[in-house]
């Protein structure tokens, strides 16, 4: 087990335990959440012990060619249920995200020290939130997520109104196929993003993968959606290639 100081360094992410535990300790500061991700780590708190960083084998991934959205879904968006926006309550999207009750969680692993890290990416252009606003104005869903290169780093979402995460993460997905990007980082399984068509892929081949889509220049910034979830759902349906 690797233990962090002061000093900005992560291990090889290849050497992970079985579990996928890489190093244990350090701090949420935007610098070393920058490294991590951009090295594959991902913080996961747990309570009662130090900072937690995992890059486990296999990765769960969804790439944009693969989406899948349910004819169910599909019939929400096209009804125009929710407005979506980018980046316009990203403190109260996270702070929604860590209230929502997990199943098999007793508590939030999203805790104030991640949510300041986080809040300081977003302030230097590199965290970004999505949400769902109902036809009252209210915040019906949202997530929110890291994004560097052409990778989408998803945190954490959550719905007070059907479906309404579900139609701020397709919107998100078909302008992050429009914007090139090559996946999202759904970093472990949940029936969820199965749902959605992610899938598991060989740690190796995902940092492989990695390494490339940070080849390419991140978007930073606020970021301004430019496809309405319609069209955002469009996008999605298109063949690849």
């Amino acid at each position: 087990m690797h233990w962090l100081g002061r000093d900005l360094y992560f291990p090889d992410p290849e050497q992970a335990s079985e579990e996928g535990l890489v190093a244990v300790g350090g701090d949420c500061s935007p610098e070393r959440l920058v490294l991590a991700y951009g090295q594959g780590i991902f913080p996961w708190p747990l309570e009662g012990l130090p900072l937690l960083w995992f890059c486990p084998d296999p990765r769960f991934v969804l790439y944009l060619d693969e989406v899948h959205v349910a004819r169910s879904l599909r019939k929400r968006i096209r009804r125009d249920t929710y407005r979506v926006t980018f980046d316009k309550a990203f403190d109260e999207v996270v702070a929604r995200c860590a209230e929502t009750p997990r199943p098999g969680q007793a508590g939030t692993w999203i805790t104030d020290e991640l949510r300041e890290g986080y809040g300081q990416l977003h302030r230097l252009g590199l965290a970004h939130s999505v949400e769902a606003w109902d036809a009252a104005g209210r915040l019906a869903g949202g997530l929110y997520g890291v994004s560097l290169g052409r990778v989408f780093y998803g945190e954490s979402m959550f719905a007070a109104a059907p479906d309404a995460s579900k139609v701020a993460f397709v919107t998100l997905l078909g302008q992050l196929r429009a914007w090139e990007f090559a996946f999202v980082d759904c970093q472990s399984h949940t029936d969820h993003l199965e749902r959605f068509g992610a899938r598991f892929v060989p740690r190796r081949r995902f940092l492989e993968e990695l390494r490339e889509a940070l080849g390419h220049p991140t978007r930073t910034g606020r970021w301004t959606l430019e496809l309405s979830p319609t069209e955002a759902l469009g996008r999605l349906l298109e063949p690849s290639g």
